[in-house]
């Protein structure tokens, strides 16, 4: 399973969305009304899941599916 596969089961189970809907062009807060608390907890599991560290200055960054791929997978091991 790729990152952006995971990140959309992650997304469409935090979210409760169809994962059909999500993909890498999709805006996180208006595409799926995601407040800042779910971008928090969306945050949280990325840092569990992939073993990264998203510092705040970087979380105004990840507005997009696209946008969390790239962060995860340019910070990941």
């Amino acid at each position: 399973m790729d990152t952006f596969e995971k990140i959309r089961a992650l997304l469409a189970e935090q979210l409760d969305i169809d994962p059909a809907k999500i993909t890498m062009e999709s805006d996180i807060m208006s595409d799926f009304e995601a407040d800042s608390l779910d971008i928090v907890d969306m945050v949280m599991t990325l840092e569990d899941e992939f073993g990264v560290e998203v510092p705040d200055d970087a979380i105004e960054t990840l507005r997009t599916v696209g946008d969390v791929v790239n962060f995860v997978d340019s910070h990941q091991g």
